[in-house]
């Protein structure tokens, strides 16, 4: 471990060094004209951003596309073979007319959509999965009105494990002025001095309930990290560009400057319940969190889970195995009687007296140019929320 990393207050997961997978400059127009005489993999945008995951380290201690023992154990058990904890298979399919060109021990280039190869995938083993049983085992249901099976229950069945070297870019990179890889992040955190960090994980602009548990969090940790998630997510969230302007006026105009930042995470969004919400703990351990927030219904979709399964979940693994500690929060809303923000565990009135109102009653509002109330979130949030959808 380099002496910067031993100097950050949390190991990565797996007790190691962050992974780090991209070549080096003086290698890349080497592997480059290597990767032209290769089998190709054309990868999609989520495979995109597996990869990115990988390379970066935030999948630490991941080296890789998972090959069958890691994967049969990460679906069956939420663990590798090794036993160190992991919640959500991470593979690469091929389509069969792919694959017949590869063969464990060789090597084939990774492209992006356009055709462009931007890594080398050093193959370990080829393998067949039942996406069926995945989709049943990591999401609770093969419904493909769930978004995430029906990602899975369409990808190849045929997988093809192996440690990646990027030598490319990545397309379709953004928000780059913001730290977007573990070490980044890690080395913010060590000149700001945090040691205590928190982290909070976003796909949606953030309203009163999360800022009022987030500044809870930041009562007993030295800085918060607001990490949206920036992947694909479903045609009907908020887009990113419109989630990042929410952000950075919610941060510029309603917290301390030295103890809050804005970095992003590059993942695509998998829904997967209390399976993602220990994957987003372990990703935050990665970038150098110490804790993480979990509130309800983390990572979840339509009715597929209970309102606070993904908080449960952790009690299946030792404190030590994952690392970071988790944060857990009631469902929190604006009380009229009491004057302010609150939760279940702190208020004794009525829902009559709360403003309880649910993301598609917002979305509602927002498709008919009104802006929910104050009470519910910020009104410079809420101006730029009506202006995007009017213009969407």
């Amino acid at each position: 471990m380099s002496s910067a990393a031993a100097k950050d207050p949390i190991a990565p997961h797996g007790g190691g060094a962050l992974v780090d997978l991209t070549a080096p400059a003086a290698e890349r127009a080497r592997l480059k004209a290597a990767a032209a005489k290769l089998p190709l993999i054309t990868l999609n945008a989520r495979d995109l951003a597996d990869l990115e995951m990988l390379s970066t380290g935030a999948f630490s201690p991941l080296d890789g596309f998972m090959g069958e023992a890691d994967y049969v154990r990460s679906r069956d058990q939420m663990r590798l073979q090794s036993g160190v904890p992991w919640s959500v298979p991470i593979t690469l399919g091929v389509a069969d007319s792919e694959a017949g060109d590869l063969k464990p021990g060789g090597e084939a280039a990774l492209a992006a959509p356009d055709g462009e190869r931007i890594a080398i995938l050093k193959l370990r083993e080829i393998y067949r999965v039942d996406r069926r049983r995945e989709a049943e085992a990591v999401f609770g249901t093969a419904d493909e009105a769930h978004p995430g099976a029906k990602n899975v229950l369409e990808a190849p069945a045929t997988c093809v494990a192996g440690q990646p070297i990027l030598f490319g870019e990545i397309p379709g990179r953004t928000f780059l002025e913001y730290p977007r890889e573990p070490r980044a992040t890690r080395a913010a955190f060590r000149e700001l001095g945090w040691r205590k960090i928190v982290a909070f994980q976003t796909r949606n602009p953030t309203h009163r309930a999360h800022e009022y548990i987030q500044k809870i969090a930041l009562e007993v940790c030295d800085g918060l990290m607001l990490h949206p998630l920036v992947g694909e997510t479903k045609g009907d969230d908020v887009p990113a560009s419109v989630r990042m302007e929410t952000y950075r006026v919610l941060l510029d105009l309603y917290y301390p400057k030295n103890r809050a930042m804005l970095a992003v995470m590059p993942a695509h969004m998998r829904y997967a319940g209390p399976r993602e919400a220990i994957l987003h703990a372990i990703v935050r351990r990665n970038y150098g969190c110490t804790h993480f927030i979990v509130g309800r219904d983390h990572a979840g979709v339509g009715s597929y889970y209970g309102t606070y399964d993904a908080q449960r979940i952790f009690d299946n693994f030792a404190p030590e195995e994952i690392g970071i500690t988790p944060l857990c929060f009631e469902n929190t809303f604006y009380c009229r009687r009491c004057g302010g923000m609150a939760s279940y565990k702190t208020c004794p009135h009525e829902d009559s007296d709360r403003l309880l109102l649910s993301g598609t009653k917002v979305r509602e509002m927002l498709r008919r140019g009104e802006a929910p109330p104050p009470e519910y979130t910020r009104p410079e949030l809420a101006e730029i929320l009506v202006r995007a959808m009017r213009e969407r």
